[in-house]
């Protein structure tokens, strides 16, 4: 069977790392995008000996970088298969009140317009080709408000809907849309929100046992991996302490 060439957004961390070292083992060539590049050169240095591997250093919220590096790939990587919308930011944990500007604006600018920047770029050559798969990584904050979660849940909220916005319209074509809304997971998303207080971030976890970026990475194979006529749309998925957004079993 050929390979499949699958694009990450955010691989140099977290859940997308996880995603390139799971999709790389499993009969994809990877394009691997993200803002720091020196992780990205360490990790297609490691990717190589399973795949054909290609970087791409960009920040999602530049819409004209983004652009530029997608349009720039090698005609032999131009057809993407898979795109896996992942990168996503959360910043602060403060009642709408007591809200930092600037930290709306990031979460809006990655987490939404980041997204359909990306999107923009890819799907047009699924269409034509009438064939693709995207995955857009939401959360379960974009099904539950919680306190104090305002403009991220917000941002998530906006991915779901977007995500629903790209299966109706992408029907037509025979593209599959597939949205990924985790709970708690175990990653350096906790230290970025809570700006790198790292007693606040482990107290996220405190107590239970989260999901781990492997687990939605085998996730998103299982999902990217179903015949032709299956098309998983939605799937929330918490670890077994986590009941909602709010709801934690903690020892």
């Amino acid at each position: 069977m050929s390979k499949r060439t699958a694009l990450i957004t955010g691989a140099t961390s977290g859940i997308g790392l996880s995603t390139a070292r799971v999709l790389a083992r499993n009969n994809f060539n990877l394009i691997i995008c993200g803002r720091r590049e020196e992780r990205l050169q360490q990790l297609e240095e490691e990717l190589k000996a399973s795949c054909k591997v290609i970087s791409l250093s960009f920040d999602v919220r530049d819409r004209a970088a983004v652009e530029a590096s997608i349009s720039s790939l090698p005609a032999d990587w131009k057809q993407i298969d898979v795109l896996v919308n992942n990168a996503g930011n959360a910043h602060g944990l403060s009642p709408i009140d007591q809200g930092n500007v600037d930290d709306w604006d990031a979460m809006i600018d990655i987490n939404v317009k980041g997204l359909l920047y990306v999107s923009k770029a890819i799907i047009p050559g699924m269409v034509e080709r009438k064939s693709g798969h995207v995955v857009n990584i939401g959360s379960i904050a974009g099904k539950e408000v919680y306190p104090n979660g305002n403009v991220y849940c917000a941002s998530k909220h906006a991915v779901d809907a977007i995500n629903n916005g790209m299966r109706l319209d992408l029907n037509q074509y025979g593209i599959k849309v597939t949205a990924i809304n985790p709970g708690l997971v175990e990653t350096e998303f906790s230290m970025v929100r809570f700006k790198g207080d790292q007693e606040k971030a482990d107290s996220t976890y405190k107590g239970m046992t989260p999901l781990t970026p492997e687990d939605i990475a085998e996730t998103i194979l299982f999902v990217v991996t179903r015949p032709s006529h299956v098309n998983i749309s939605d799937l929330v998925i918490f670890p077994t302490d986590q009941a909602s957004s709010t709801l934690v079993k903690r020892s």
